[in-house]
């Protein structure tokens, strides 16, 4: 069976091309070009029968991810199945399993079942648990360890993977030299630079990346090119140890690309405002214009507990920029695993942050939601207001704990509401003797 890629090389156009197209209100040609030439990705695994597939790319609206999974302080996968459930009704576009507690299969399996949106994992996480259970060490972790878990999670259903390909030996020294206030804050970078540095040998996800394609290739899973080396606060980015690994993701892409192989590349991370434009464009240039997903990027350091707001400040200039994937944050980022509230925050923000760059992109539909808005604020028609809202429950409860029922303005200003003062002079009939 073709990859997506595979298939819009021929020409062809597949029923997710026809979903993702319809959605996006674009030609279907223009979703297959942009998957022949890989600027636009749809990961959509063969085995996640579920899915209702969803395009990541230029010229298509910005996307927006939910990080869930077990930990092994709370190894019970029922929270997170409904913390599914809240991402999918609060309009996300996908959810990551990243799962690390007690039967990482199960959850998975169940994860993908149970979603009607893309599911991406990281294998790492599988496969570094697997070697503390059985060598004993993550350093005793073996390349079989590691391609067994890949091809396990592709046969489950996964439809994009995290894959940390570019943390090679190269970057980390040139990391080391330069210094770092934080070194490696990505969990699956740390554990692939410890296996690096104590083994003296070079990253196997980069050694063996044709075996990772063949995997890939089978099940038509996207790879998404981990940013193990991110910054992990602001006074790291942009720093040769990252620059280094995304020219290496670059030369993956054109490797994936060959062999039709669906490419994602990630992002950072930790990065100042004035940095963030400078930070896409180069991934841009460095991957071919490949699809880029992003971790805010956080702006400021200094804000646990308002993550999902300092990614948000990000997210929207790295989308207009050039983003077109944000991983959302929530408020318990740095903190804690996120509860279901944290999920239905992140989700919404992270939403907010994608329409507010979609708007600077021409998207098709941004600017008519806005508008449709606009046009019911001038009427003040509530129950317009409430439903075209991106968090229509939030903002009914605010609007009905505050106002009388049937108040015509808001009890912000009361009698003294502008819109309707001014209609009552706008909306009049012009005199006839001004004429």
């Amino acid at each position: 069976m073709a990859t997506q890629m595979q298939a819009a090389r021929e020409g062809k156009i597949t029923d997710a091309m026809k979903i993702v197209a319809e959605s996006e209100h674009l030609p279907v040609e223009q979703i297959r070009d942009g998957v022949a030439s890989g600027v636009i990705a749809i990961p959509a695994n063969i085995n996640h029968t579920s899915l209702k597939p969803c395009g990541v790319g230029q010229g298509l609206r910005t996307k927006v991810n939910a990080n869930i999974g077990t930990s092994s302080t709370y190894p019970d996968i029922e929270p997170e199945l409904l913390k599914l459930d809240e991402a999918v009704r609060c309009g996300a576009d996908a959810v990551m399993d990243l799962s690390t507690g007690d039967h990482i299969d199960v959850s998975r399996q169940r994860i993908i079942e149970h979603s009607p949106i893309m599911v991406g994992t990281v294998p790492l996480y599988q496969a570094t648990v697997r070697a503390i259970r059985e060598h004993g060490a993550v350093v005793d972790m073996t390349v079989d360890d590691i391609l067994s878990t890949i091809e396990a999670q592709a046969k489950d259903g996964a439809d994009f993977m995290t894959l940390h390909c570019g943390v090679t030996r190269s970057a980390i020294e040139r990391m080391r030299r330069q210094r770092r206030i934080m070194d490696i804050v990505s969990r699956g970078g740390s554990f692939i630079a410890g296996w690096i540095l104590h083994n003296e040998q070079e990253n196997p996800l980069y050694e063996h990346y044709d075996e990772l394609l063949d995997i890939c290739e089978k099940y038509d899973v996207t790879i998404s090119l981990g940013d193990g080396m991110r910054p992990g606060c602001t006074a790291d980015a942009t720093d040769r140890g990252q620059l280094t690994e995304l020219i290496t993701l670059g030369e993956l892409t054109d490797r994936a690309w060959k062999r039709g192989v669906q490419v994602m590349v990630e992002g950072p991370g930790h990065v100042p405002y004035d940095q963030t434009e400078a930070n896409m464009k180069l991934e841009k240039r460095l991957c071919h214009n490949a699809p880029f997903y992003v971790l805010g990027p956080l702006v400021t350091d200094v804000a646990p507990g308002y993550d999902h707001i300092t990614a948000a400040i990000g997210g929207t200039l790295a989308a207009v920029s050039g983003a077109d994937f944000l991983c959302y944050v929530t408020p318990a980022e740095h903190l804690a695993l996120p509860t279901i509230e944290d999920v239905h925050t992140g989700v919404i923000t992270s939403r907010i942050a994608a329409h507010a760059a979609d708007l600077v992109k021409n998207v098709p539909g941004a600017r008519e939601w806005d508008r449709k808005m606009a046009e019911a604020r001038k009427v003040l028609d509530w129950d317009a207001q409430l439903e075209l809202a991106i968090d229509p429950d939030l903002a009914r409860e605010k609007r009905g704990a505050r106002n009388k029922k049937g108040e015509e303005a808001c009890s912000m200003c009361g009698d003294y509401c502008a819109v309707k003062i001014i209609s009552q002079y706008f909306d009049k009939p012009a005199c006839p003797c001004n004429d």
